[in-house]
């Protein structure tokens, strides 16, 4: 193949590149202009609810507290207001909600496009598992929201919002600063969840093996501890809480990643 054939091919792979991220920031957008017409819906009914303590999370853990005998995981008021402090505060913040919930409900058209792309680099039998990618990818991501939803911000924002150095201190949050506890803990959990996904392709690509994450294991634990403590409150039962999932979908990685290589090994045997 000659330089210029290269070169048009490379420019060929940028032009389908370019395509598939605009589709996508199309289908983010069209689903952030829905979010942002859902205003009250939005903000009232998911936003600001771990804030409520007859939130789900708080109502399950207290019953929870109750059969052991005793009352400490029950809350009876999360001490805090949400305020916004400036002119284009609450805008601002309806706008950027719009575009990560947006985001999040366009996840499985992203992905789609993704597979689009990689898709001619594929082999055929790989070709065949698209809507196997779609599903599992967007049900891990969707997975991870929820957990990050029901889990992570309702644990945060209880530890935090009453958290005080002082009586005469009040917590008065600011909206973007709530937003954006929520925001990180729903996106990192979706992102986290998709380690099974990651680990899939590297396998394929050569560049992790199973028992390479088995040597790597108790590394991989602490770093899953690490993570844990980033994003959750500074106490070791949210730590536990959130750890816990993690360290599974770690083992559920190796588990993918056995599978890829006994596949390769087997198709490489039957290979003339």
């Amino acid at each position: 193949m000659s330089k210029e054939q290269n070169e048009m091919s490379f420019l060929g792979h940028l032009e389908i590149l370019r395509w598939t991220l605009v589709r996508s920031a199309i289908a983010v957008l069209i689903m952030s202009t829905v979010a942002f017409m859902m205003k009250f819906f939005i903000f009232n009914k998911i936003i600001l609810l771990p804030k409520d303590p007859s939130f789900f999370t708080y109502r399950f853990l207290c019953k929870i507290s109750q059969k052991l005998g005793t009352n400490g995981l029950c809350i009876d008021e999360i001490p805090f207001i949400v305020q916004s402090r400036t002119m284009a505060g609450q805008f601002s913040a309806h706008l950027w909600t719009s575009v990560t919930v947006g985001f999040i409900v366009a996840f499985p058209f992203i992905l789609w496009e993704i597979w689009k792309f990689i898709k001619p680099g594929l082999y055929p039998k790989e070709r065949k598992h698209a809507r196997s990618f779609i599903f599992i990818s967007s049900f891990l991501f969707f997975l991870g929201v929820l957990f990050g939803y029901y889990l992570i911000t309702p644990l945060s924002i209880n530890f935090l919002g009453s958290y005080r150095v002082a009586n005469e201190v009040n917590n008065n949050i600011d909206l973007s600063s709530y937003i954006g506890l929520l925001r990180a803990s729903v996106l990192a959990a979706g992102l986290i969840f998709e380690i099974p996904i990651i680990i899939y392709f590297l396998t394929k690509m050569g560049l992790v093996t199973p028992e390479f994450l088995k040597k790597y294991r108790k590394y991989a634990l602490v770093l899953v501890l690490v993570l844990a403590a980033i994003i959750t409150p500074p106490d070791i039962i949210s730590q536990f809480i959130v750890a816990i999932p993690m360290a599974i979908l770690y083992e559920i990685s190796i588990i993918i990643s056995k599978v890829i290589v006994k596949r390769e090994k087997k198709a490489a045997a039957a290979s003339p």
